[in-house]
């Protein structure tokens, strides 16, 4: 090929810039070792009624953690979307651990972040020629400038439209510049005691104009002792980039779907009607039964959605 990426990181005089454009340039030449399920030829779509349903890769933890095994478990579950978590990513890259709080901060060499972008190129490329559309990252924010970057342009490579973060005042502050920098979304994910502010506008969306929502909708339900998540959807759907969809009751606990009081079909047929772009994602947190795995569950999940969506 024209451009030498050994090289380049070889005699660290590339520019980053020049660099994501080489690396970009490599998707249609690396070769890698197919991942193939369901027979030749077959690719998932989980777009039903132009609702794309995905899956946080949080809901195969500790089945399937490696990004080759991750991409058979979406495959098995039909899944053409997914919200990917840093574990598969990390391993795939050859990236360290994120610190732990206390560690000390260590710079990692212009080499080593060109070389892990690189096998990123490599990873979209393995997701997208299985069929499957890496549409947000979860990949933990660094201590420094240079690390808030590198999330970011690992999100270009990827093809992300968003990275998605925990709820943070402190961190939607220090993010923002550099989402609108990019032009990559940082939506910001409610547990049960930092739902949105639905009675005035929540400060989040006066941050930034790539600042947004990872909507949990359970969460909402759980954090509110019941409410419907669905007025918060219609008054911040701009700003929602995704949802994550899961059955929980007002007392608090994760249910097989179906079986709470989160309005998971009502959300989805909202979204439908309303044409929004907003990704819906599978978060299993909810036992698995015995003799059943996180994969077959994933699997209900998706058929409830095509169903609420037929």
């Amino acid at each position: 090929m024209g451009w030498s990426m050994s090289k380049s990181i070889a005699d660290g005089r590339t520019s980053r810039r020049s660099f994501l454009g080489g690396v970009a340039s490599l998707a249609g030449c690396v070769a890698l070792p197919r991942v193939a399920i369901g027979g030749e030829g077959s690719r998932p779509n989980s777009v039903f009624g132009g609702v794309h349903v995905g899956c946080n890769t949080y809901s195969y933890r500790g089945e399937r953690e490696t990004a080759e095994d991750t991409l058979r478990a979406l495959l098995e579950d039909g899944l053409s979307e997914v919200e990917l978590k840093a574990g598969p990513i990390r391993s795939f890259a050859g990236m360290p651990a994120a610190p732990k709080s206390g560690d000390k901060p260590t710079r990692p060499k212009d080499a080593q972040r060109h070389a892990q972008l690189a096998r990123c190129v490599e990873l979209r490329k393995m997701y997208n020629d299985a069929g499957v559309n890496i549409h947000i990252h979860k990949l933990e924010f660094g201590p420094t400038d240079e690390d808030i970057d590198f999330s970011f342009e690992v999100a270009k490579v990827l093809g992300c439209k968003a990275i998605t973060t925990e709820r943070s005042d402190r961190m939607v502050r220090r993010l923002a510049p550099f989402a609108e920098k990019h032009k990559v979304w940082v939506a910001f994910h409610n547990h049960t005691d930092n739902t949105p502010t639905i009675e005035d506008i929540d400060p989040l969306m006066q941050a930034g104009d790539y600042v947004g929502f990872n909507f949990d909708i359970g969460h909402y339900v759980a954090g509110t002792k019941g409410k419907s998540p669905i007025p918060v959807i219609e008054k911040y759907h701009d700003k929602i980039i995704s949802l994550h969809l899961k059955d929980r009751n007002a007392a608090g606990g994760n249910l097989p779907w179906g079986e709470g009081e989160t309005p998971i079909r009502e959300v989805l047929q909202l979204v439908k009607k309303e044409r929004w772009p907003i990704y819906a994602d599978i978060e299993l947190e909810y036992r698995v039964p015995k003799g059943s795995t996180a994969v077959k569950e994933v699997a209900k999940c998706v058929a409830y959605c095509r169903e609420a969506l037929a």
